[in-house]
């Protein structure tokens, strides 16, 4: 009996110590045991898949029209500011009479002997004028005294013709000088006008204005004049044009060109407060121009023209469209609908073939995919193929290389 006793003592003062030692081999094995990897997921869905350039422009109006000068003149102070809406018909411009350039000393002195020189002249006219009367009048008497002797028989006929002729002669003459007389006097007033000098407006000019009008209805684009200035023919004064027909003009890589299609869909946003805008693609431009990026590389880019929708501001309060504002274009190049699509991010490349991973009942099995196209978000997979992905499949993101086919893992949406 006291060695069945002294076993149990035994057993009772080990007992004690083999259960610590259970304890302590349970959590060292739990200790080292791999834990489940937190792991991002995402589903694999069906829907429309699009492949789209996103390129940055601006906007411009499709139809501009330039009010310019058609002669030399002066510009009136402009009331008209830039944004100023105006009909077809109002007045937008009114010039004046541009007035004569300043004389200097020497230009002075040669007009004031033009002048005096177109005075002599006329004094010369006006003077053979008075003689060539004289010489009229004394023709009329002679012709008048032949006539009455003719009549007589006291002189031959002859003779009386020889006196008519004389007279309509004198008047030929006389008429001749009239006519210098009246060139001496526009002479002389020709070189007092270029002797004159220009003299300032009293007031408000009213006559001899030339007002220039719209021809649409739009608004002021621009001002290319905005006080009064002595203005060139030609020269440009003002821009009109109408903000709701806008267009978008996208530079894109010239490599990129042959992707898009003329009329594919685009949509543009000029910024986060502003609606995004719809168009299509109208025209692409045959020619490249060099473009140096943010990078400083030199690249090759053409316009893509898009024809924009002008939103209705009615029913969108506050949004404004002008020329050369900044717009962002989303181009879409291709698109299919009740396409597989997996998330970018959830392609791992294996060797020449394209795997993600799938998680089921906590682990990790990869599954091969084919790969049809692709953006920045998602990926169009064949769908339908063996031992492929299917819709509602959660795939992990961003897997790396430090998640394995057959780990464990623990998902977080």
């Amino acid at each position: 009996m006291n060695t069945n006793k002294n076993r149990s003592n035994g057993l009772r003062r080990w007992a004690p110590w083999a259960l610590a030692a259970v304890v302590v081999v349970g959590l060292t094995v739990w200790a080292f045991q791999p834990r489940p990897m937190q792991v991002e997921v995402a589903s694999v869905t069906t829907g429309r898949f699009e492949q789209v350039l996103e390129e940055d422009g601006q906007l411009r109006l499709k139809q501009r029209y330039g009010i310019a000068a058609p002669t030399q003149a002066e510009l009136l102070r402009p009331t008209l500011k830039v944004g100023d809406a105006v009909q077809a018909g109002d007045v937008v411009a009114t010039l004046a009479p541009a007035a004569p350039q300043m004389i200097d000393t020497r230009t002075r002195m040669v007009l004031q002997q033009r002048v005096g020189s177109a005075d002599a002249m006329r004094r010369a006219a006006a003077a053979q004028l008075l003689r060539l009367q004289t010489a009229q009048a004394q023709a009329a008497l002679e012709a008048e005294r032949a006539e009455k002797l003719a009549r007589d028989q006291f002189i031959a006929p002859s003779a009386r013709d020889q006196t008519a002729l004389a007279l309509r002669s004198a008047q030929q003459a006389l008429e001749a000088g009239r006519a210098e007389v009246r060139a001496a006097e526009f002479a002389l007033a020709e070189a007092r006008a270029a002797l004159a000098q220009s003299e300032p407006a009293k007031g408000v000019r009213t006559d001899g204005l030339w007002q220039l009008r719209s021809p649409v209805s739009g608004q002021v684009i621009k001002l290319h004049q905005d006080s009064a200035v002595t203005v060139q023919a030609g020269q440009a004064l003002l821009d009109i044009g109408d903000t709701r027909a806008v267009e978008a003009v996208i530079d894109v890589l010239s490599t990129d060109v042959s992707r898009i299609a003329t009329g594919a869909p685009v949509a543009l946003s000029l910024g986060a407060a502003t609606p995004p805008l719809q168009g299509h693609v109208s025209r692409i431009e045959p020619v490249a121009f060099t473009k140096v990026s943010a990078l400083g590389i030199e690249e090759q880019r053409v316009n893509v023209i898009i024809e924009a929708t002008a939103p209705d501001t009615t029913a969108v309060p506050g949004t404004l469209m002008g020329e050369g504002y900044r717009v962002d274009a989303r181009i879409t190049v291709s698109s299919h609908e009740n396409a597989l699509l997996v998330p970018t991010a959830a392609l791992v490349r294996d060797a020449d073939r394209w795997r993600v991973l799938v998680v089921e009942a906590g682990r990790t099995l990869a599954r091969p995919v084919t790969v049809l196209d692709r953006n920045a978000d998602m990926a169009r997979v064949e769908s339908g193929a063996p031992d492929s992905v299917k819709e509602g499949d959660r795939v992990v993101l961003y897997p790396g290389t430090t998640i394995q086919a057959g780990q464990r893992v623990k998902t977080r949406e």
